[in-house]
């Protein structure tokens, strides 16, 4: 197979590869060829802030007024 112009393999011919044995084996204390990959790492990943994000707790806070407001005017109420 050959290979067109501008483009190459990203695989190794085992029979021009050096360190090599027949069959694709490496002999012993010999360092095997790095893996050809072509994609790129994705790059790092976004960990998640520490603690409550601000609609949840601001989401929390309200109610929790809403609930204070509710027996504060109930207890009005029942005093009149």
């Amino acid at each position: 197979m050959t290979e067109k112009q501008g483009e190459s393999n990203p695989d190794p011919d085992p029979r021009t590869t050096p360190g090599l044995e027949p069959g694709g084996g490496v002999p012993p204390g010999e360092t095997p060829p790095a893996e050809s990959g072509t994609g790129t790492a994705a790059g790092p990943h976004r960990q998640p802030k520490p603690g409550w994000a601000r609609g949840p707790l601001a989401l929390i806070v309200a109610l929790a007024v809403l609930v204070a407001l509710f027996f504060l005017v109930y207890a009005i109420v029942l005093a009149l």
